[in-house]
């Protein structure tokens, strides 16, 4: 049968990530995108953020004490998908695990070297740091989506659904009982939040209409501090 595994905030949370690091992929090279793409970087330290706290206080399988983490239990999974009979997990197998622990590492590292690189002194080695985790956590999604991929076949269980639903395939007792729901809305309305105060904190709204680099995101107000600070 199926039960309700993964929780709104863990579902939303996932989304609005691969979203966040996708949009700050694509605009990574792009000098008149470099404001959206900054703010999609502060837009996953959030995110990240949040996750790490619901890990302490979420629902049973979005919590990191259910992880598996052991050297030698990633192996045994791991060799298990060889086999005839590959081990089934309702929460996050050890893999998905390690995967998990890893993205947000990667992550914050990735934002930790953006910021001192755009904010700071913008040091040729800070830049070349913040690329490599960069392209170091986009070759683990793409580790993780082939991982999801291999494990959906062999489990005849489509894990990309489970994590846009919720459910999988589990013994009753097994599903959590709450979806959190208000959670994952208090979590969407922070995100629009913030997109929305750094849109509307422009400066001068008219400077706009005379150049299309200095748009709404042309220096937002917690930017705009920050280097008034500085002149």
């Amino acid at each position: 049968m199926t039960i309700l595994v993964w929780d709104f905030p863990t579902r939303i949370f996932h989304w609005l990530l691969a979203a966040s690091f996708a949009g700050a992929w694509a605009t990574a090279e792009s000098e008149w995108l470099r404001d959206i793409h900054v703010a999609l970087g502060y837009t996953m330290a959030g995110l990240i953020a949040f996750r790490v706290l619901w890990g302490f206080v979420g629902s049973r399988y979005a919590r990191f004490s259910s992880f598996s983490l052991r050297p030698a239990r990633v192996a045994a999974y791991l060799r298990s998908l060889l086999t005839a009979r590959p081990e089934h997990h309702v929460g996050h197998n050890p893999a998905g695990s390690l995967a998990v622990v890893a993205m947000l590492a990667l992550g914050l590292a990735t934002v930790a070297t953006g910021v001192l690189n755009y904010e700071g002194t913008g040091a040729h080695w800070l830049s070349e740091l913040h690329e490599g985790a960069a392209g170091t956590m986009a070759a683990l999604v793409g580790v993780h989506i082939a991982g999801v991929l291999v494990s959906s076949l062999l489990h005849r269980e489509n894990l990309v659904r489970a994590m846009i639903t919720g459910y999988k395939r589990g013994a009753p007792h097994a599903g959590i009982r709450h979806g959190h729901a208000l959670v994952a809305a208090a979590l969407v309305a922070a995100v629009a939040w913030g997109w929305i105060s750094d849109y509307n904190s422009a400066p001068d709204a008219s400077a706009s209409q005379a150049s299309p680099a200095a748009s709404g995101w042309s220096r937002p107000a917690w930017r705009l501090a920050w280097h008034e600070e500085d002149d």
